[in-house]
């Protein structure tokens, strides 16, 4: 068979094939080891050297235009097949979505995004950190003495121990991410971590696995009146009210040093708490200026720098703010549940838009 009858007919299955598979077939039967091209490479042998040359440039050409053919029509039939699906699997989005069918954000999730949204327009960054732990980054560089009551077994969840005699841990809150970015980052540092935390706890108010959110800054100049501020502006923005009152009472955490618990202004009535009104006072929040040790563990300098810290649960703000009595409701998986405190789906919170 001549060169020039081989590709027209070489090409002509090219065009012909349907679909890949059928493209690959011809592929293999021309240029594969056996095929009608690769044989006759068989037959330079045999030729002078002039017609060796001018036969065998003829054929590298005429591989050349059979592999084009190939990769031009694969092209082809991919674009073809992915239309035919596009094609088969379109939606008709104007089409009434059925209203119990509708999804819904999870109450947790919505806040954490509001959190986000709030620190965000206050110059924070968001850092993330592992869910499992060593004992260095939960305890020991958070100023936490062995003898510490949470690194006991009832209050915190161990793995199983390893050769050493160490063990690692789930983590029981996400103050580690600071001490991570504090060992990588150089100061200023303005994080705030949010995140799942693990605690051997089950109650009304508390859950094994529950969500927290903590603030860090690191500056030479930063002190607590810009913690009190940086809070005060946070609450006023996250319950949605143009004035808060706030009280803060010395408290002790080993991490912090001066500590302080802080209580925010509300009233009770019929069962309901509304926020920045009433004679009643209600705990949201742990804070402090960042301790010296911690400092020294994370390989800062405190003569040299200093901050604050603070941390909530994402989970009791959520209940505090929308009003739902059950910590434990949070993980049921009841569609009921989600579809009376659930938001919609485009009801993302912005600070221009409205949070809730």
């Amino acid at each position: 068979m001549s060169l020039e009858t081989l590709e027209r007919e070489t090409l002509a299955q090219v065009d012909a094939a349907a679909d890949e598979a059928a493209l690959e077939a011809v592929r293999v039967a021309a240029l594969g080891k056996k095929g009608t091209i690769s044989e006759q490479m068989k037959g330079l042998g045999a030729m002078s050297p002039d017609e060796r040359k001018n036969f065998g440039a003829a054929l590298n050409l005429l591989k050349d235009k059979v592999t084009e053919a190939i990769a031009t029509r694969k092209a082809s039939l991919a674009d073809k097949a992915l239309n035919e699906r596009l094609a088969r699997e379109t939606v008709d989005v104007t089409l009434p979505v059925r209203g119990e069918g509708r999804g819904t954000i999870h109450p947790v999730n919505q806040v954490w995004e509001e959190i986000v949204q709030i620190f965000g327009d206050l110059g924070f960054a968001v850092a993330e950190g592992p869910h499992i732990e060593d004992d260095f980054h939960n305890f020991d560089a958070l100023n936490m003495p062995p003898e510490h009551p949470a690194r006991q077994e009832h209050d915190t969840f161990y793995f199983n121990e390893k050769p050493d005699g160490s063990r690692l841990v789930l983590r029981t809150h996400t103050s580690p991410v600071q001490i991570r970015t504090m060992k990588t980052q150089a100061p200023p540092i303005r994080i705030i971590a949010p995140g799942r935390t693990f605690r051997s706890d089950s109650d009304m108010t508390h859950t094994p696995m529950f969500n927290q959110v903590e603030g860090l800054v690191i500056d030479e100049t930063t002190h607590m009146g810009h913690l009190k501020w940086v809070l005060h502006e946070f609450c006023k923005a996250f319950f949605e009210v143009n004035e808060v009152r706030m009280r803060f009472r010395a408290s002790h955490f080993p991490f912090t040093e001066p500590s302080m618990e802080v209580d925010i202004q509300c009233s009770w009535k019929d069962g309901q708490v509304k926020i920045g009104e009433g004679d009643s006072w209600l705990e949201i929040l742990g804070s402090g200026m960042v301790h010296p040790n911690v400092m020294k563990a994370s390989g800062l300098d405190p003569a040299k720098v200093q901050g604050f810290a603070f941390g909530m649960g994402i989970d009791r703000v959520a209940m505090l703010k929308y009003g739902i009595p059950d910590l434990r409701a949070f993980f049921d998986s009841d569609l009921r549940w989600l579809r009376h405190y659930g938001f919609r789906s485009l009801n993302v919170p912005t600070l221009a838009g409205g949070l809730s």
